[in-house]
């Protein structure tokens, strides 16, 4: 049906994703993670994290990212942005002891 189209178009423009095998549940991504990566690197570097470390509380939910694309953003599309700068060097992550001290170090 109609749903479904939509949908569809969200996930052929990289602004979603199925959850599901069966296409029933779709998760809608108002940034792609590539953006997301690059607004994260940016706010790294306007806040003077380069070379040293926050964690991903600090990133959700700190008083730095006032009105950053990734302000309050769910907790696993942040990671994968974080994944995506780790991949092109700009970072590396580390286990903290619950999964919001866990921390990142930006290149």
């Amino acid at each position: 049906g109609g749903i479904k189209t939509v949908m569809d178009d969200f996930v052929k423009s990289g602004h979603g994703e199925w959850e599901d095998k069966t296409q029933t549940r779709c998760r809608i991504l108002w940034r792609k993670p590539e953006q997301l990566a690059s607004d994260i690197y940016d706010w790294a570097v306007a806040n003077g994290y380069i070379n040293s470390v926050c964690t991903v509380y600090e990133l959700h939910s700190g008083e730095d990212n006032n009105g950053m694309s990734f302000q309050g953003a769910d907790e696993e599309l942040l990671r994968r942005g974080l994944r995506i700068l780790e991949r092109q060097g700009k970072c590396t992550m580390f286990k903290g002891e619950t999964s919001e001290e866990d921390g990142i170090k930006f290149f």
